[in-house]
C-alpha cells in the first residue's frame, strides 16, 4: 500500500520543480525523472511503464507520461504536461 503522502511529494517534485520543463532540451519522461531523483526518489527501469520508483516500503509505483490526457491506462501513475499553461500534473494509478 503506497502513504498517500508519497503521491503528494511526487505533485509537488513536479509543480514547483528544480529546473523548468524545456521540450527543445529534454524529454518529458527525462524532466519527470530529473524531478523525482532531486527529491531523493529510487528512479528504476519498468518495463510495463516509462519508469517506476521504489518507496522506502518496498513498494512499486510504474509511470507513464504524456502530453494528452485522452484514453491513459489507469494502472499507471501518469505525469501529464500541459503545454498551453507550461505545468505538469500527476494522475494517481486507480487500483
Amino acid at each position: 500500500m503506497i502513504d498517500p503522502k508519497t503521491y503528494q511529494v511526487i505533485e509537488e517534485a513536479i509543480k514547483r520543480p528544480p529546473i523548468t520543463h524545456d521540450p527543445q532540451r529534454q524529454s518529458l519522461k527525462a524532466w519527470a525523472m530529473y524531478c523525482l531523483r532531486d527529491r531523493g526518489f529510487m528512479v528504476t527501469y519498468a518495463q510495463t511503464g516509462d519508469f517506476a520508483i521504489e518507496t522506502r516500503g518496498g513498494d512499486k509505483i510504474y509511470f507513464k507520461v504524456t502530453e494528452n490526457t485522452t484514453d491513459l491506462d489507469s494502472q499507471f501513475a501518469w505525469i501529464v504536461w500541459d503545454s498551453t499553461n507550461k505545468s505538469a500534473s500527476l494522475i494517481q494509478p486507480q487500483k
